[in-house]
């Protein structure tokens, strides 16, 4: 793989998919903003903004619960809070949340394992997480990773996401008015995506991740993550923690 052209050289805010985008950037970029709009990046969102703590794990098994025993944290699905978005809205503030998803979790402790520095951004707190991203770079490119979905068929392939291009373009749309530098075409098009839909909540709704989950009964998770910028949370990964540190 030729790194420099697959990394984007030469641009200041850069746009990738899935696992392979997290390790093609992580090397040339000073943060990586990870986006997995339904349902985890959402889900951190919202559980921050209100004070929690969430500790992401790339697994769902016996592993999971192994890990939130030696971190002290609840597991989620126990206590009812879950990567569902609806069920952290009463979240107490100082808990912390160990959250197992395949996508959003598994690309935050990838990246995190290269060095970079690693933010969580969905529509809601879109501008904000731009501008942590920004500060957090430290002059170097920031780099947007648009997490995806799998197809339901075995090896499970990459199907990129609406959804999570509308919230990887909103995130990349906020860096350009804040002056965060050159934008390389990938994350251009995601830009004039988002900001050529009319409305993000019903289209979020209408896409094909949002009709899954609200055919399983989670029309409000789907609400949740249509909002844009109506959060002021800037989830950081420290020491393997999602904190929000945009106060």
């Amino acid at each position: 793989m030729k790194e420099a052209t697959y990394a984007q050289d030469g641009y200041d805010i850069r746009l990738e998919w899935g696992a392979e985008g997290v390790d093609v950037l992580a090397g040339e970029c000073g943060a990586l903003v990870i986006v997995d709009v339904l349902s985890f990046s959402t889900a951190v969102d919202i559980a921050v903004a209100r004070g929690a703590r969430i500790l992401p794990l790339p697994f769902r098994d016996e592993r999971a619960a192994a890990a939130a025993k030696a971190a002290g944290a609840v597991l989620g699905g126990e206590r009812s809070w879950s990567l569902r978005p609806s069920t952290l809205l009463d979240i107490p503030a100082g808990t912390l949340l160990a959250l197992p998803s395949p996508n959003g979790a598994t690309l935050s402790v990838r990246a995190a394992a290269t060095g970079t520095r690693v933010l969580v951004g969905c529509l809601r707190n879109a501008r904000f997480v731009a501008g942590q991203a920004l500060t957090a770079a430290g002059g170097r490119p920031v780099g947007v990773i648009a997490a995806g979905e799998r197809w339901p068929a075995d090896p499970r392939p990459l199907r990129p996401a609406v959804e999570d291009l509308l919230g990887a373009g909103a995130i990349v749309a906020a860096m350009r008015v804040l002056g965060g530098g050159k934008a390389s075409p990938e994350a251009t098009v995601a830009a004039s995506a988002v900001l050529a839909v009319d409305d993000l909540a019903a289209t979020i709704a209408e896409c094909s991740s949002g009709r899954e989950l609200i055919g399983w009964e989670r029309p409000r998770d789907v609400e949740l993550a249509g909002d844009l910028d109506v959060s002021t949370a800037a989830p950081v990964l420290v020491d393997g923690v999602l904190t929000d540190v945009s106060e």
